[in-house]
């Protein structure tokens, strides 16, 4: 009988696509407060969005979320086809060789950073439908990606700590 190999969880485009929508979620609103955070420390306010206006720069936003959801599954596969790279990680956390819950320290804080540097972007190109009065410069834009590490490496430790509490990523007891 010709048995269907099966799928590594992580091959779900449903799971690319909603831990993408939550992160990408989560560090658009840390990002948008922390453009405002920088704006008013560096340049007097130039960045003072309402939350309609926020709202209405995250309906824009959130395709794009998908978009990147679906480039990264597609660069993982071809960069690990068949999540073998992957379950090897995986293996290694299981037997202690590596940190279960704290699990990418840079990749935490390429991120974060990232995903400020994205959302200022989405800001700025969204100001013709929101009419949002918009000023960004490249300072405050560093600033703000640098706060937001803080805010990234906060939810990341958040997350351990639910893992750790819940038992998610424990393997098997060992004797």
């Amino acid at each position: 009988m010709n048995e269907t190999p099966k799928k590594h969880p992580s091959e779900s485009v449903w799971t690319w696509i909603l831990i993408t929508l939550l992160w990408g979620s989560v560090f658009f609103f840390t990002s948008t407060w922390m453009l405002g955070k920088a704006s008013a420390w560096l340049d007097a306010g130039g960045f003072m969005p309402d939350s309609s206006e926020t709202f209405a720069v995250y309906r824009l936003y959130a395709p794009v979320l998908l978009v990147i959801a679906l480039v990264a599954k597609t660069v993982k596969n071809r960069l690990d086809p068949g999540s073998l790279k992957q379950m090897e990680r995986q293996k290694a956390v299981k037997e202690g060789k590596r940190e279960r819950y704290f699990v990418s320290f840079a990749g935490g804080i390429a991120s974060s950073f990232l995903f400020a540097i994205l959302t200022a972007v989405a800001h700025l190109a969204s100001v013709p439908v929101t009419g949002a009065v918009i000023r960004l410069n490249a300072a405050t834009v560093a600033v703000a990606g640098v706060l937001n590490i803080a805010a990234g490496l906060g939810a990341s430790l958040f997350v351990g700590a639910v893992f750790l509490v819940s038992g998610v990523g424990r393997g098997a007891k060992r004797a």
